[in-house]
């Protein structure tokens, strides 16, 4: 299965997005959870009828992406820190209501560390995610100790780890993350780390040592979908058509690579 981060650049109406995407081969879609970052650059504020414009198309949804705009905060004794808690239990809630099976979190950074009040909020998280039956894949950035900590911390099969390629090799190199978290891999953000903003970048484009990272996801019981997320900033001279099929094509090469580590 092949799954493309929905919001992955270019102005177009969800309807056309989403048949692009299917018409260049994928099976399914991560969609963006808000309407931050200049998504609403149509003004159709359409975010929650995501799902079922990508269904229309043929699309699964394998996860959702909960905002980031205030993931710092998620530590604070004080209102931002319960809105941007709220924030993540509505996105779990929004998960069961539309069938969606998982939640991509991002943790604070490393200059925000757990405290006591943080792992209460991440055991209301989980409790919720528990009791609607939703997966919380927390993303690796900047951020090993939180990301590390909650982990030890918390054991739910619900809570689980959801593995970015670029931001493993730009900020934790020496660190195997797969072979630390891998048994909990709930979630993959496939990008290389080319480009002006050294991520996102679509994968072989950059340095990346795709067969190494393959085998190791390979060695795990991941059993989702080959994702990409990738952005089209440095490929602003493709069409999204052209894009998409090289996004495509990218997303095989790497599923050749994993099979042939499983075998």
């Amino acid at each position: 299965m092949f799954t493309i981060y929905d919001w992955f650049g270019y102005q177009l109406p969800n309807r056309e997005r989403f048949q692009l995407i299917k018409e260049a081969g994928f099976d399914g879609v991560l969609l963006w959870w808000s309407d931050g970052f200049g998504r609403d650059c149509l003004g159709q504020n359409d975010y929650r009828k995501g799902p079922q414009i990508a269904r229309e198309a043929g699309l699964f949804i394998e996860n959702i992406h909960a905002p980031v705009q205030s993931e710092n905060n998620l530590w604070l004794d004080n209102l931002d820190g319960e809105i941007v808690t709220d924030c993540y239990l509505q996105c779990i809630a929004d998960c069961a209501e539309f069938g969606i099976p998982t939640m991509v979190l991002h943790l604070p950074n490393e200059d925000n560390p757990c405290n006591t009040l943080g792992l209460d909020r991440i055991k209301r998280i989980t409790e919720k995610a528990e009791q609607l039956r939703v997966n919380v894949a927390l993303e690796n950035l900047w951020n090993l100790s939180n990301l590390a900590y909650v982990l030890d911390h918390v054991d739910s099969p619900r809570i689980g780890f959801c593995y970015d390629s670029a931001h493993h090799y730009r900020y934790y190199p020496k660190d195997d993350l797969l072979s630390m978290y891998g048994s909990r891999l709930m979630a993959l953000h496939l990008h290389d780390n080319n480009g002006s903003y050294a991520q996102h970048g679509l994968p072989f484009d950059g340095t990346l040592d795709w067969p190494t990272i393959m085998k190791e996801i390979a060695g795990t019981d991941y059993s989702g979908a080959t994702a990409i997320e990738a952005m089209n900033w440095d490929y602003k001279d493709l069409s999204v058509n052209e894009y998409l099929h090289k996004a495509f094509e990218r997303a095989k090469r790497l599923e050749i690579l994993k099979l042939r580590f499983e075998e």
